[in-house]
């Protein structure tokens, strides 16, 4: 009776583990799905922000409006890309390494990678949220901060391949 009452408390504790592992294989397989949306290559269409201020995104020393038709690649089995802007005026010319990630499907992270280091030795990245998204498109948004207080900017992408 005793090995019968073991093995039934056994069943059950596999079982309550067995189903928490399919809960956290799918809220993993869920993440996942969101890093898949956004693979491929994409386009900046435009910047959204309230003209009166100058951003200059992402650290770069460019004004926001440089973004606008900007190439990013999003390579979403190992978590990397990179962003180019075209140049032109006083826009630089340049492309970006990156290591990115989404989280609870709305948070967008990334952080700039410089040559010869590693992702894991950059400690300094950005979050943007995601709010709205679909197969060829999708936008994301950016409080940067400017005189104590933050400046909401929209970077609205198209796809531009697979």
């Amino acid at each position: 009776m005793k090995k019968l009452l073991l093995a039934g408390m056994l069943g059950t504790s596999l079982f309550a583990v067995s189903c928490s592992a399919t809960k956290n294989a799918q809220t993993s397989q869920n993440q996942r799905s969101e890093f898949l949306k956004l693979k491929g290559d994409w386009q900046i269409v435009s910047v959204d922000y309230d003209k009166g201020f100058k951003i200059k995104p992402f650290d770069e020393g460019a004004d926001a409006q440089c973004f606008v038709g900007s190439q990013w690649k999003l390579v979403p089995n190992n978590y990397t890309g990179s962003y180019s802007l075209n140049g032109g005026g006083d826009c630089p010319s340049f492309t970006q390494p990156i290591k990115f990630e989404v989280t609870n499907g709305s948070t967008f992270m990334f952080k700039k990678i410089a040559d010869g280091t590693k992702a894991k030795q950059n400690t300094v990245g950005y979050a943007l949220t995601l709010i709205s998204q679909s197969e060829n498109q999708f936008s994301l948004e950016q409080n940067v901060p400017f005189d104590g207080s933050n400046v909401r900017v929209v970077y609205n992408f198209q796809r531009t391949g697979k």
